[in-house]
């Protein structure tokens, strides 16, 4: 019980009512259970309905997680409900998965291009520590230490607490060995 349907963006959210945000949970949580399932420990994301997001939302942390995509496949990990650290089939851009792909005025994307070929496993390795993100994709360090931008409004800083979203673009997902660490806030 530790993932949920996606509502909307933290500024959506924010508008809702108590009643309009439980129903709209309702409806997203509906989704989720039709669209994400679990086969044979691989939570797996048929590319219809919403993303998933974690039912806590955190401050600074470690995410660990193993994922899959499929050719022209397009994902990615929202931190504290903000997009993204990118998932993409490199191939299309010649541009590596682990950046951050919706920074204006920080760098958004990788160091190095780190993928294995699609359809097969990569391994990200996410630390964020204030409004600071580090990746590591397949053990090679691809975002060094940038700021995260705030994308839903631009002109605050990243929200100091939020949800993990694994997003939904579209095309089927797959991903196992998801763990977060909680890191002390200093």
């Amino acid at each position: 019980d530790g993932w949920k349907g996606l509502v909307g963006s933290p500024v959506s959210r924010a508008k809702m009512s108590e009643e309009e945000l439980k129903a709209a949970q309702e409806k997203a949580d509906a989704s989720m259970r039709e669209h994400w399932s679990v086969e044979d420990g691989v939570l797996v994301f048929d590319g219809k309905g919403q993303s998933l997001v974690t039912a806590k939302d955190y401050g600074d942390f470690e995410f660990y997680v193993d994922w899959k995509i499929k050719e022209k496949g397009d994902s990615g990990v929202y931190l504290r409900g903000t997009p993204q650290v990118q998932i993409w089939d490199y191939k299309l851009r010649n541009i590596g998965s682990g950046g951050l792909y919706n920074n204006q005025k920080n760098p958004s994307n990788p160091l190095v291009l780190a993928d294995n070929p699609v359809g097969e496993w990569n391994t990200f390795r996410i630390r964020m520590v204030g409004e600071n993100v580090s990746v590591w994709l397949n053990d090679k360090l691809v975002t060094d230490n940038v700021p995260l931008e705030n994308y839903w409004e631009r002109d605050k800083p990243i929200y100091s607490t939020g949800a993990i979203e694994l997003q939904n673009h579209g095309n089927t997902l797959y991903f196992r060995n998801i763990y977060i660490k909680e890191l002390p806030r200093n």
